[in-house]
């Protein structure tokens, strides 16, 4: 009885210690909000690395040893984190949240839109800018993901259709590169169902086979049927010419892997459906333009930034998102060039530049992050 008796004398105490701690955190923002006051007349930034570290290693001098000289660093970090946060907000609500320099449009396009893809005809780039923008478009094709961004860049293409995620094989990670690279902005997306097929020239047997060409990717997601059969297997630049490769040559013992618009547009015969595995497999694809728009309805917000190399550093940028009560779906992290060991952080959250939660965030991490940069709202 004794031992409980100490036990509840002892968390008697810290009861008392924690309404004192709430007492004094209040009082504390009660002063943050008077400083966001004086920041807000005097055009101040919220933000203030040098004044931050000087506060941290003051508040460590106080503690008695390294123990608590660590604990108290990290809730300091917390308090100021949760004390801009604070002046962030009262900012918002003054009206003094800067401008963003995005157009909110209704439509994306007036007029007949140019839109450009990567591949040939017949690739899954074409099919996904048929889907978003149906058939009444002009449209080109190019050998290279950078060749379809420098088409809008310079102006002779409005969209381009870019692959940027398999739901089995991940990121495509050069068009996360791309984007940072250059000044073009994602305002839509498009999903759809990967359903490979094994393309021939008309009359093929499936016992005239001899080799299969494909991109290296579908021969991967095909690799179960595949085994079944002793064929030779051939990597290509991308399915759609696989296909054109086999219509060319007009060999029976050639086949591809592609999609069935592929064959159609090429003259070929499905010998085989839904050779991938994967019953599932879908690639998302996202419309890239030159300028600074986004659709009035849009609900997704990509963005992307750098973080100090320092401990704790990310968790700071996320919790902007927690705070605005933000549902953050998507992070992915790229090596950033020439600097060993530090990353360029991409983040997916739902959201409408016009929102305030949204402006409230995207202030914050455009103050305490680097380089950030939003890549669209779609």
């Amino acid at each position: 009885m004794g031992i409980n008796m100490d036990l509840g004398e002892l968390r008697a105490g810290l009861d008392e210690i924690d309404a004192q701690i709430v007492e004094l955190y209040e009082r504390r923002m009660e002063l943050c909000a008077q400083v966001a006051e004086y920041k807000i007349g005097s055009g101040k930034k919220v933000f203030d690395r040098v004044r931050e570290q000087e506060k941290l290693s003051r508040v460590r001098a106080l503690t008695h040893n390294e123990f608590n000289g660590r604990g108290v660093e990290e809730l300091f970090e917390q308090i100021m984190s949760m004390s801009r946060k604070l002046q962030y907000r009262i900012m918002s609500e003054r009206g003094i949240q800067g401008r963003l320099p995005f157009i909110g449009v209704e439509e994306l396009q007036a007029g007949k839109a140019r839109v450009v893809f990567q591949g040939a005809e017949g690739a899954y780039s074409q099919a996904a800018m048929l889907q978003y923008f149906g058939e009444d478009i002009e449209s080109f094709h190019v050998d290279t993901f950078r060749d379809a961004m420098s088409a809008i860049d310079e102006g002779s293409a409005d969209f381009a259709v870019l692959p940027i995620e398999n739901s089995t094989a991940g990121i495509v990670s050069e068009i996360y590169d791309l984007l940072v690279e250059f000044e073009n902005y994602i305002v839509g997306e498009q999903i759809i169902r990967i359903e490979h097929c094994l393309l021939g020239v008309p009359g093929t047997q499936l016992s005239d086979v001899r080799t299969v060409y494909s991109h290296p990717q579908s021969l991967m997601q095909s690799a179960r049927y595949l085994a079944d059969h002793p064929w030779q297997q051939i990597s290509m630049q991308n399915n759609a010419f696989a296909a054109r490769k086999v219509a060319e040559e007009g060999d029976k013992s050639q086949a591809a892997i592609a999609s069935e618009l592929a064959g159609q547009i090429y003259g070929l015969e499905v010998l085989q459906k839904g050779v991938n595995q994967s019953g599932t497999n879908s690639t998302r694809f996202i419309i890239v333009t030159n300028q600074k728009i986004f659709r009035t309805d849009a609900g997704k917000i990509s963005i992307c930034f750098e973080v100090p190399h320092e401990s704790g550093s990310l968790y700071h940028m996320l919790s902007h998102f927690i705070y605005n009560d933000l549902n953050m779906t998507k992070i992915e992290s790229r090596p950033i060039e020439g600097r060993n060991w530090e990353y360029r952080f991409f983040v997916d959250f739902e959201g409408n530049l016009s929102d305030s939660s949204v402006k409230n965030a995207l202030r914050g991490l455009r103050d305490e992050a680097r380089n950030m940069k939003i890549l669209g709202n779609y």
